[in-house]
């Protein structure tokens, strides 16, 4: 057998093509508890459930937004949350022709004789876990794995620790009915150049889809979530036309074309930046069997948040910010975003170092 063909077999593809439809892509709403605490403390907003879903409700409403989504990564409170008027947030996006998606790792911890490398948990009890999720309405799962460039590092122990842990995660999900988002995050800190992040990313993405093979997970029902080659945060930058070619030919040599969508995390880079280098790739004139789009947290809320500042007289306006970032993003994913997306702090740097999600 080569791949696993389960009940949900069908569903699974239908699906991840649905997520990378051109013109589409994935809102990440997934910040953990702490988090969005950070991000609600920057505009001196309380941390408490009612200001959470208050954000969340702030994105998922905001008028027209929804056709230039295909999918909206959750965190398990929100999964189960409401808007103001008592309607469930699922229901809200599946009306949007939106599929609701659900963070499902437990975060990173120290993998043990290495120089602080992590690996991800969260895989006990995960086969419950998603089959409550896809009974509450989840159609796709998000699980981050974190490696770093160093002097040594990704060992070759955290790339194949992770790559396991990514397709053990993987095979659950499709087990019980969710679309995997494969995410192998390689951190931009660091003083590296390009080149050698696409050295990294290439042996860290072959590992990836070498243990998805062995774990014989349906790559049609899957998607790959990957940082952007770039240089490091320390290092000078380049041309988003150079990010591009670095990125697609590392992607053309690692990425199988059974795999319908790269959705990439904007991983610290400001909204704009973010936003050109997508719409630099899909103009690229080369081979890309697969769609090219986003899966965006902090670049396509920051500037949102900021004309929000937790104020409700301030939420058309936040709602506003919204929409123009999310259509931007939708032209990139068509090569055909001319900038002009970038309000008020759309281009600050919002890389974090040693980044937690």
């Amino acid at each position: 057998m080569t791949a696993f063909v389960g009940k949900y077999a069908d569903e699974l593809i239908k699906n991840a093509a649905y997520i990378g439809t051109p013109g589409k892509g994935i809102l990440a709403a997934d910040e953990s508890t702490g988090t969005i605490g950070k991000r609600l403390s920057s505009i001196n907003v309380e941390n408490n459930e009612a200001n959470r879903r208050a954000l969340r409700e702030l994105l998922f409403t905001t008028p027209g937004a929804l056709q230039y989504l295909s999918g909206v990564i959750l965190f398990e409170e929100t999964l189960y949350q409401k808007t103001a008027s008592g309607k469930p947030f699922v229901e809200v996006l599946k009306e949007g022709g939106v599929l609701p998606g659900i963070k499902v790792d437990k975060g990173t911890v120290d993998l043990a004789g290495t120089n602080g490398e992590t690996t991800t948990q969260g895989l006990d009890g995960l086969a419950k876990r998603v089959q409550d999720y896809y009974a509450a309405g989840a159609r796709f799962a998000k699980w981050r794995a974190v490696l770093k460039i160093g002097p040594n590092e990704p060992s070759q122990l955290a790339i194949n620790e992770n790559a396991n842990g990514l397709a053990r995660y993987a095979i659950i999900c499709q087990e019980n009915g969710l679309v995997p988002i494969v995410e192998p995050e390689i951190l931009v800190d660091g003083p590296h150049d390009i080149e050698k992040c696409a050295e990294v990313s290439e042996r860290v993405l072959a590992a990836c889809y070498k243990a998805l093979n062995d774990h014989h997970v349906l790559l049609e029902g899957t998607l790959l979530k990957p940082n952007m080659v770039t240089p490091g945060s320390e290092s000078k930058k380049v041309s988003p036309e150079v990010i591009a070619e670095y990125t697609v030919r590392t992607l053309q040599r690692t990425v199988p074309a059974a795999v319908p969508a790269i959705v990439f995390l904007s991983g610290g880079q400001s909204e704009e930046e973010a936003t050109v280098n997508l719409s630099a790739m899909n103009r690229l004139q080369t081979k890309k069997p697969w769609s090219l789009s986003f899966s965006y947290g902090r670049a396509l809320q920051q500037s949102t948040l900021k004309a929000w500042a937790g104020k409700v007289e301030n939420v058309e306006k936040a709602q506003a910010t919204f929409l123009a970032r999310a259509k931007g993003n939708s032209e990139a994913t068509l090569g055909k975003y001319e900038g002009g997306a970038a309000i008020e702090g759309a281009t600050e740097s919002l890389h974090v170092k040693d980044y937690k999600y």
